[in-house]
C-alpha cells in the first residue's frame, strides 16, 4: 500500500513538472559580446551543451590524424621494392595493416556525427595550433624532401631512413594525442577515449620495436652488447682497462647485489586468466601448424613486470675526489677511501657508513666535505632513517669529516640547509676557512623542522638561491651558512630566469630555473659556470662571498642543465643536459641527437656563445638508462679533451678543441647490466688523474682505465697529460684547477703533432 502511495505521488509531481515546463512563457535569453545584442534562443537550443558528446577539437583531432596516419601507410608501401629486412617488411606490415584498420574508425567516426572527413585549412582555429609544427605539417611528418629522399634510397640505406622517420613519425601521433587530452572538453566521448588510448599504447610499443632494429643497423659494435652484471659484453677503442674493483664489503645487498627490482606479485584471479589465454595461444598455433600454406609467426613472450619501489637503504656508487696518492668515492651509503699504488690501482683504506645521497665529496687539506639531501639522512648517521616531516634527528645539507686519519674518519661538523645539498663546490680555502656553494635541488623541509626555510612566493623562499658556506678549519662544528644570493635574480625580481616549458615545436620541456645542480669554479681565472636546471650561467666570484651573474644561456635542445666543465685556459665552457634525470634510456636509436648531450660555449668578453653540441653515437637499448653526465678534462697542451660518462653508455674521450666539430676518440661501453629491466646503473663520473681514467660505476665499483696513443692522440701527448701538475696535489670534481706541465714535457707534446 505504501509503494502504491509513493509511486502514485511521484507521477503527480512528475506531470506537474511536465505541466510547468509547457506552460513557460518567460523568454530564454543568450547574451552576445559587449556591445553586441542578446538574442532568443528555444529551450533545445539551451540544453545543447549538456547533450555534447565531442568536441570541436576532437573533430579536428581526427581529421588531422587521418592526414598523419595516411604518411605512415604511405612510407610502410615503398618497403616493399626496396628492401629485403625482414625486421623493416614486419614494421611495415604492422603500420599498414594497425593504421589503416584506425584510418577506417576514424572516417567511421566522422561520419557517424556529420563531420568532414577533410582536413581544415592549417590555421584552423581549434585544434591546428597543436597539431602543426613550426614548418606547417603536423608533427613528426616527413617533408617532402624527406619523402621523395626515401622513396629514392635502398637497401640498407632505405632501411635507416625508413626507421629515422618513422620513429619520430609515431612521436608525432603521441604529441598529438597528449595535446588533445589537455585541450578543455576534449575526449568526452567513451569511444574517443579508448582511441587516443589504443593510439598512445600501440605507438609506443612500435616506437620500442623501432629502435630496436635501428638499433641493429649500426655499425658501431657498443649499439650490440650481451647483457649481465658482471659478464656484460665489452667495447673498447683506444683505451685499455687496467682494473676493476668490486664494491667493499657493506656497501652493497649481497642477496641482491645488482640492485635489481623483484617481480610484481601476481593475484590468483590473474595469474589463471594468463594461464588460460597461454592454452589458448598455444592451440591457437596448434591448430595453424596443421595447415599446409601455414607461415610460422612467433608471438612476443610476455614482458615481466616488476615492482618499482626503491629499498630505503640505496647503495649507488657517486662521485670522486684525489689528494695526492689518496682517492675517495662516495656513494648514497656513505664513502670509501682508497690508496693510489704506482700503477693507478686503488686499493681500499676504510669503508664510513653514512647514508643520506647522494654523497658528493671534496677534499680540503684534512678535511672532507660530503653533500646529503635525501630526507633519510640522520645527524648520527644511523641506517634507521628519519620518520615525519619534521624530526630534529634529520640531517639534509653538508656533513665535515676529518680524514687526518683515514683509517678512522670522524665527523667534526654539520651545515643544514633548506633544500639539502646535491652537490657543492670549494670556492676559496686556505689555513683559516673554506668557502663552499652548495646546491639544493630537493624539496623545502618544513618551518618548524629548520627555521626560515619556506618554499613560497616571496623574497623570504628558500628557492632561488644557493647556499655560502663558511668553514672555520680549526672549528667545522662552527661552519654555517654566510650568505643566500639571488643569482637568479633580473629586473629586481628574484625568478629572473627560465620559467620552465618548452621552447615552441619540437623543442626540449625545460626545467624552471630556480635551483643549480652543480656550479663548477675556476678560482684561478675569478669565474664559475652554473648548470642550473633551466639555464647555464656565467658567474663572477671575484669575490667568493659575493657570486655575481654575468651571463646567462638557454638552449632549446636541454631539458636540464645538470653540470658544467672549463677547459684549461678558462675561454670554453661544456654544459651536459641531464634529459630523463639520469634514470631513463635516453640514447636509443632514434632519440634526437642534440638531446641529452653536451653543449659547447666559447667565453668572449664575459658571454656565453654558442659553439656546438655533441652527443654518444652509439645506439644503447631500452635497458640501459643513458644520458650526459660527469667527466674532466685530459691536460693535453694545445688541446681540448674531455672523458665524459654516459651511464650504462659507457665512457667517451672527446675532442673538443674545435668546439662546433666535436670528435669522439677513444671509448669504452659495456652491455645492458640486466637483459629483463632497466636497472639503475653504469658510470656516475668519469675523471683522468694521474694518467689514469677513474670511473665509479653505480652498481658494480670502480673501473680505471689509461688512454692509449692512436691516430687522435700521441704517446707524448698522453705522457703529457700524466706529467700535468694540479696545484696543491688535488682534484675535486666541481673545483677546477688550472694545471701545467714540465717544459720538456710540453714540447715533446706540441713536437708529435707536426
Amino acid at each position: 500500500m505504501m509503494r502504491t502511495m509513493v509511486r502514485l505521488a511521484v507521477a503527480g509531481l512528475l506531470a506537474t513538472t511536465a505541466g510547468g515546463a509547457l506552460a513557460q512563457t518567460a523568454p530564454i535569453v543568450m547574451p552576445g559580446a559587449p556591445g553586441q545584442p542578446s538574442r532568443a534562443i528555444s529551450a533545445a537550443d539551451a540544453v545543447k551543451l549538456a547533450n555534447a558528446s565531442y568536441s570541436p577539437a576532437d573533430v579536428a583531432f581526427m581529421q588531422h590524424m587521418i592526414v598523419h596516419h595516411q604518411q605512415a601507410v604511405d612510407m610502410a608501401g615503398l618497403v616493399k621494392t626496396r628492401t629485403n629486412n625482414p625486421d623493416i617488411i614486419a614494421v611495415a606490415g604492422r603500420i599498414d595493416a594497425g593504421q589503416a584498420d584506425e584510418m577506417k574508425f576514424m572516417r567511421k567516426w566522422l561520419g557517424d556525427r556529420g563531420e568532414s572527413l577533410a582536413m581544415p585549412a592549417m590555421d584552423h582555429a581549434m585544434h591546428g595550433d597543436h597539431a602543426m609544427s613550426g614548418t606547417g605539417l603536423m608533427k613528426g611528418m616527413a617533408t617532402p624532401e624527406q619523402m621523395a629522399a626515401l622513396s629514392a634510397a635502398n637497401g640498407t640505406a632505405f632501411d635507416r631512413m625508413f626507421l629515422q622517420l618513422m620513429i619520430p613519425h609515431h612521436r608525432g601521433a603521441l604529441d598529438m594525442v597528449r595535446d588533445l587530452l589537455r585541450t578543455q572538453g576534449s575526449v568526452y566521448d567513451p569511444a574517443m577515449f579508448q582511441f587516443t588510448t589504443d593510439v598512445t599504447n600501440d605507438q609506443k610499443t612500435e616506437i620500442d620495436r623501432m629502435n630496436k632494429v635501428l638499433g641493429s643497423l649500426s655499425g658501431d659494435p657498443r649499439a650490440t652488447l650481451t647483457p649481465g652484471f658482471r659478464t656484460a659484453g665489452e667495447a673498447i677503442l683506444n683505451m685499455k682497462k687496467v682494473a676493476s674493483l668490486t664494491k667493499p664489503v657493506g656497501f652493497y645487498d649481497p642477496k641482491n647485489p645488482a640492485g635489481l627490482m623483484p617481480l610484481k606479485a601476481k593475484k590468483e584471479d590473474e595469474a589463471k586468466k594468463e594461464d588460460a589465454a597461454k592454452k589458448a595461444e598455444d592451440a591457437k598455433k596448434a591448430e595453424a601448424a596443421k595447415k599446409p600454406d601455414a607461415v610460422k609467426t612467433e608471438a612476443e613472450p610476455p614482458k615481466p613486470e616488476f615492482a618499482d619501489r626503491w629499498a630505503l637503504l640505496d647503495f649507488m656508487n657517486s662521485d670522486m675526489a684525489f689528494a695526492g696518492d689518496v682517492m675517495i668515492a662516495g656513494s648514497f651509503h656513505g664513502f670509501n677511501a682508497y690508496r693510489l699504488g704506482k700503477d693507478g690501482v686503488p686499493s681500499l683504506i676504510s669503508s664510513v657508513v653514512c647514508p643520506g645521497g647522494q654523497g658528493d665529496i671534496s677534499v680540503v687539506g684534512k678535511l672532507l666535505v660530503m653533500s646529503v639531501e635525501e630526507p633519510r639522512g640522520r645527524t648520527d648517521c644511523g641506517l634507521q632513517g628519519v620518520t615525519g616531516k619534521v624530526n630534529t634527528e634529520r640531517f639534509r645539507g653538508v656533513r665535515i669529516f676529518d680524514i687526518s686519519d683515514l683509517a678512522n674518519p670522524r665527523q667534526v661538523g654539520q651545515v643544514q640547509t633548506c633544500r639539502g645539498s646535491h652537490t657543492h663546490s670549494v670556492v676559496d680555502a686556505d689555513t683559516n676557512r673554506i668557502v663552499l656553494y652548495a646546491s639544493g635541488t630537493s624539496y623545502v623541509r618544513e618551518t618548524a623542522e629548520l627555521a626560515g626555510c619556506i618554499d613560497q612566493g616571496g623574497d623570504e623562499t628558500a628557492l632561488f638561491s644557493i647556499d655560502v658556506i663558511e668553514v672555520p678549519v680549526a672549528n667545522p662544528a662552527a661552519a654555517r651558512i654566510v650568505d643566500r644570493p639571488r643569482v637568479f635574480s633580473a629586473d629586481g625580481k628574484i625568478a629572473g630566469l627560465w620559467r620552465g616549458g618548452d621552447h615552441g615545436d619540437g623543442t626540449q620541456d625545460t626545467e624552471v630555473t630556480d635551483q643549480c645542480h652543480d656550479i663548477t669554479v675556476f678560482p684561478a681565472k675569478k669565474l664559475a659556470a652554473g648548470a642550473c636546471s633551466g639555464n647555464g650561467i656565467l658567474l663572477d666570484i671575484s669575490d667568493p662571498m659575493k657570486p655575481r651573474r654575468i651571463d646567462d644561456v638557454s638552449d632549446k635542445s636541454f631539458a636540464y642543465w645538470h653540470s658544467a666543465t672549463f677547459n684549461n685556459d678558462g675561454t670554453k665552457v661544456l654544459f651536459t643536459d641531464e634529459w630523463g634525470g639520469g634514470m631513463r634510456p635516453r640514447c636509443q636509436a632514434g632519440d634526437p641527437t642534440t638531446w641529452g648531450a653536451d653543449a659547447f660555449y666559447g667565453i668572449d668578453n664575459g658571454k656565453l656563445v654558442y659553439r656546438g653540441h655533441y652527443k654518444l653515437p652509439a645506439p644503447q637499448t631500452d635497458k640501459e638508462n643513458c644520458v650526459a653526465h660527469n667527466g674532466s678534462i685530459i691536460p693535453v697542451p694545445g688541446r681540448d679533451i674531455f672523458v665524459q660518462a654516459w651511464y650504462q653508455g659507457g665512457i667517451s674521450v672527446i675532442d673538443f678543441t674545435d668546439a662546433a666539430n666535436p670528435k669522439e676518440i677513444a671509448y669504452f661501453d659495456r652491455g645492458p647490466i640486466d637483459k629483463d629491466q632497466l636497472v639503475l646503473g653504469g658510470y656516475w663520473s668519469a675523471y683522468w688523474y694521474k694518467g689514469r681514467i677513474y670511473a665509479t660505476e653505480i652498481t658494480r665499483g670502480i673501473d680505471v682505465f689509461k688512454l692509449e696513443p692512436s691516430a687522435f692522440v700521441t704517446k707524448a701527448e698522453i705522457a703529457a697529460a700524466e706529467g700535468a701538475i694540479y696545484p696543491g696535489g688535488v682534484f675535486n670534481p666541481q673545483t677546477q684547477t688550472q694545471v701545467t706541465w714540465p717544459a720538456k714535457l710540453s714540447a715533446a707534446a706540441m713536437a708529435s703533432r707536426k
